[in-house]
């Protein structure tokens, strides 16, 4: 995949900045680094490789939150089946992405986007009890591992279900970047098996970390002071222009 030339297309701030955006709300929140970035990137870059940018920045922020609770032996256990069915439906679907064409790739991932923003905005209030968990799980990750394929974006279903097991806030975090972490491992590894992420991606993609990791500690500082609900809100707007954007790009 072509890289484009970041000095001569006046591409290194605004993406620096949209790293940065992405990052302060992974860290407030505990979700929405893809979310914000791939979306944002897909309005001045094309849409696969947006997703390739964030290579890096969504494994190694996963990562460190999944290990900094320190809860990710439980979580593993816990949504073992969830993961393991997301992984297989995400190597499936993700061919769809990788075949379609630009603006239809935009389309898809505005869609995705508002269906975060209606599951976010509306809060569906479904309880699951301990004994459908498992099994509900895997319907979970069969669903998210097909967003995930088409869109690269896993967060909307994930997020619903995770909120249906009234977690505590620590424990949503952990878990859902556990979660996260490893639907991007199969997603990354197909698009370098088709070709889609190779050297220079991946160079550039271990730049973005630096905004990113500006944009991590400036939302976990944020975190400790947040009026979540206003947050939210000020992000449901921000996403919902972003995905009209898309749509009429």
């Amino acid at each position: 995949m072509p890289s484009p030339d970041w000095a001569s297309l006046g591409l290194l701030l605004p993406s620096a900045l949209a790293f940065v955006l992405g990052g302060v709300v992974k860290g407030a929140l505990g979700v929405g680094l893809p979310l914000v970035a791939v979306p944002l990137l897909s309005l001045w870059l094309p849409g696969p490789l947006a997703v390739a940018l964030l290579v890096i920045p969504v494994l190694s922020s996963n990562l460190w939150q999944a290990l900094e609770g320190g809860r990710l032996a439980a979580s593993l256990r816990r949504f073992g089946g969830l993961i393991g069915a997301q992984c297989v439906a995400t190597v499936l679907t993700v061919r769809w992405t990788l075949a379609l064409s630009v603006d239809q790739f935009n389309a898809m991932l505005a869609l995705v986007v508002l269906l975060a923003v209606a599951l976010m905005a509306f809060k569906p209030m479904l309880h699951i009890s301990p004994g459908r968990e498992r099994l509900v799980g895997v319907a979970v990750g069969l669903a998210s591992g097909m967003l995930g394929g088409v869109s690269s974006l896993t967060g909307p279903v994930i997020i619903t279900y995770l909120m249906a097991l009234r977690l505590p806030r620590e424990d949503f975090i952990g878990s859902v970047s556990i979660i996260y972490l490893s639907a991007a491992l199969p997603l990354y590894a197909a698009m370098v098996w088709y070709g889609r992420l190779g050297g220079a991606e991946m160079g550039a993609s271990a730049l973005a970390m630096l905004p990113v990791a500006l944009g991590l500690f400036l939302g976990k500082r944020l975190r400790q002071r947040l009026d979540e609900n206003r947050f939210r809100r000020v992000l449901f707007v921000f996403l919902s222009l972003l995905a009209l954007l898309l749509l009429f790009k």
